[in-house]
């Protein structure tokens, strides 16, 4: 299948070589081609240009997009989208003035959502995963990072990695499975943090690299749940298996899991609420990057990323949505761009270089994901008409996507 878009208002995200990063000041610029054609065939983009050049192409599906804007596709590089059930009634208790911590001393939280999905068939887990990802793909995500985390038994661990590559099976989006072997610690292991542990060193680990699913592994490094000390030992038993991290780090506290993320080469440091001038300094010394998650600050009403002092030293930065039934009910990276503008205080161009290369890179896809580059995958996104790609995070409640495209067949 051949697909030429033409008069596209603004063709973005243009790069002639294969760009697989942006950096510190480099996220400002952001390449535009103005009243340009994009050629795709089958699921790789061939030939891009001004419109003057577009004679002699031919099509089996042309597409005018005149007074539209063409961009890759959304790269959410953190999720959790693979759950049973939701949390309505925390939401509730929230607004009635209880903490996330309050919630998760009384059975809420995590708990909940693992005792939920310990109770959920495979299929009926499948089904209802399956039906969000749709909705993130509708929405222009074409690339998303899958975390398991909510099993919390080795079964519901290994349960929920078969339904991730059951998603990655029926679905033409580009999925990254995650193993989030430590993602809190269950009620029969309260008193017994340690032997928790070796369950997931010894046991977890082990048979979820068998299954040969997923090439990371995450642990939620936070006080109350495991500490630096627990994280390494967690890693390194990861590593044993060619797992490489991606950690949830600096959420509610500083503990030094961004230096120890850096020191094991993690691919990506999430969440990043809490931040100092010693995480700066330790992100700088490798190539991990960090991912803020303003959706859960926004619902949770705490503290946002201090993404201009992570660009502003030199540093990459990425943006995902942390889609979760918890702290970030919202897989809609339309408004994570709006947001990282509004309340990271990025700018446009810093904000999509965030949500395509830069969350490409957090999974470790950036090479054939997140910009317009001949032969990269044909994964984007068609707008609604606009003249300007920053009307997308401005309108930040509207939908800004006519068309979607994902692996050069049109969706939506």
């Amino acid at each position: 299948m051949s697909i030429l878009i033409k008069n596209i208002q603004q063709l973005v995200q243009v790069h002639e070589h294969n760009t697989t990063i942006v950096k510190g000041s480099d996220m400002k610029t952001l390449p535009v081609l103005e009243n340009a054609y994009l050629y795709i065939v089958d699921d790789t983009i061939i030939e891009y240009g001004v419109m003057e050049d577009c004679e002699g192409i031919h099509a089996e599906k042309i597409i005018d997009a005149t007074g539209q804007i063409v961009l890759p596709s959304w790269c959410d590089s953190h999720t959790h989208l693979v759950y049973a059930g939701d949390r309505t009634s925390e939401f509730v208790d929230r607004i009635n003035g209880l903490s996330y911590e309050e919630i998760s001393n009384k059975g809420g939280g995590i708990l909940n959502s693992a005792k939920k999905l310990q109770e959920t068939s495979e299929e009926e887990l499948f089904e209802q995963s399956l039906k969000r990802l749709n909705e993130l793909i509708a929405m222009g995500t074409g690339a998303v990072e899958v975390k398991t985390g909510y099993g919390l038994t080795v079964e519901a661990e290994l349960k929920m990695l078969r339904v991730i590559k059951h998603l990655k099976q029926e679905s033409l989006a580009t999925i990254i499975p995650t193993l989030l072997a430590a993602h809190a610690i269950p009620k029969d292991y309260k008193d017994n943090k340690e032997a928790y542990i070796k369950l997931i060193t010894e046991e977890l680990i082990p048979q979820a690299a068998a299954l040969n699913i997923t090439h990371f592994i995450d642990v939620f490094c936070e006080k109350g749940y495991f500490d630096i000390e627990d994280t390494e030992t967690i890693l390194k038993a990861g590593q044993a298996y060619n797992l490489r991290p991606k950690i949830h780090v600096n959420q509610f506290n500083i503990l030094g899991g961004i230096a120890l993320g850096v020191k094991h080469n993690a691919l990506s440091v999430d969440h990043l609420e809490e931040l100092n001038a010693e995480d700066i300094e330790a992100l700088k010394t490798g190539d991990t990057i960090p991912v803020a998650l303003p959706g859960c600050s926004y619902f949770l009403s705490m503290n946002y990323t201090k993404a201009r002092e992570i660009i502003d030293a030199g540093l990459p930065l990425a943006i995902a949505t942390d889609y979760n039934p918890g702290s970030s009910p919202s897989g809609n990276m339309n408004f994570i761009v709006s947001a990282a503008c509004v309340k990271l205080k990025m700018t446009p161009e810093e904000a999509i270089n965030a949500a395509t290369i830069n969350g490409a890179y957090a999974m470790g896809i950036s090479s054939m994901y997140g910009s317009i580059t001949r032969g990269k995958k044909a994964n984007i996104i068609i707008t609604k008409p606009m003249k300007h790609y920053s009307e997308i995070p401005y309108a930040f409640a509207h939908d800004p996507i006519e068309h979607v495209i994902i692996n050069g067949q049109l969706l939506k």
